[in-house]
């Protein structure tokens, strides 16, 4: 197998350039850029909720929601939305612009979330459970595919990340798993669920976006893409 062949059998490092992809302001779209926005995000949120239904544990950002959901009256599409919108009030001191995609982002997600828990399979047993993590992981991943492709702006969480690495200079990695390892503390000790779905979700969401991205690329037609220097590093809406 040549390099190229087996280049295209591996997660996409990078955002393909797609014919629906927004240029210039972050605050306008084309209608078919604002359908694919839309499209992406409800995924994102519906391979959230499959990781809820399937009962062994979720992503660390619905860890904490999930939490804060058990130790109140508010649902946890209204605590994930809640938390999108605290997230994004502490852009304001790190200086980071937002765009339609963000505000998106916030409300889709959150909406798609609460909807899709009502209406998705709730297995009982392992044999099912781990499948449907997996699935969600799978639509995770085509989901933020699609999103990332509509240049409309980064998600709160992924701002957050990145505004916390500009600001203090300090790497992107270590940052993303700070924040990360502590909301998964916080929403465990609220009493989120915590377990073999939390641990197939961070090994696999990086691939799972990675294929997304591909996928979506060669759906699109498109041939070129965006260096990876270029591109945020968030592969967590």
């Amino acid at each position: 197998m040549t390099g190229g062949r087996l280049s295209r059998l591996l997660p996409s490092r990078s955002v393909p350039l797609t014919r629906w992809r927004s240029e210039g302001s972050r605050w306008r779209g084309r209608p078919g850029t604002l359908i694919i926005l839309v499209i992406g995000l409800w995924l994102f949120g519906t391979g959230e909720a499959f990781l809820v239904n399937a009962g062994i544990g979720v992503s660390p950002w619905t860890v904490f929601a999930e939490g804060l959901a058990i130790q109140s009256p508010f649902s946890i599409g209204m605590t994930y939305f809640a938390t999108s919108i605290v997230v994004l009030l502490l852009w304001i001191p790190l200086k980071e612009k937002p765009g339609l995609g963000t505000i998106a982002n916030a409300v889709v997600i959150a909406l798609s979330l609460q909807v899709m828990i009502l209406i998705s399979p709730t297995p009982t047993s392992l044999g099912w459970q781990v499948p449907t993590v997996l699935a969600g992981i799978a639509l995770i991943g085509i989901g933020s595919g699609l999103y990332l492709t509509t240049n409309l702006g980064p998600g709160p969480r992924d701002g957050l990340m990145t505004g916390i690495h500009l600001r203090f200079r300090k790497p992107l990695t270590p940052v993303r798993l700070g924040l990360e390892l502590a909301v998964l503390s916080i929403g465990w000790l609220l009493g989120g669920t915590v377990g073999l779905g939390t641990v197939l979700f961070a090994l696999l969401v990086g691939p799972s976006v990675g294929y997304g991205l591909r996928v979506v690329g060669a759906l699109a037609g498109s041939s070129s893409s965006l260096p990876p220097g270029e591109v945020r590093p968030e592969f967590e809406a």
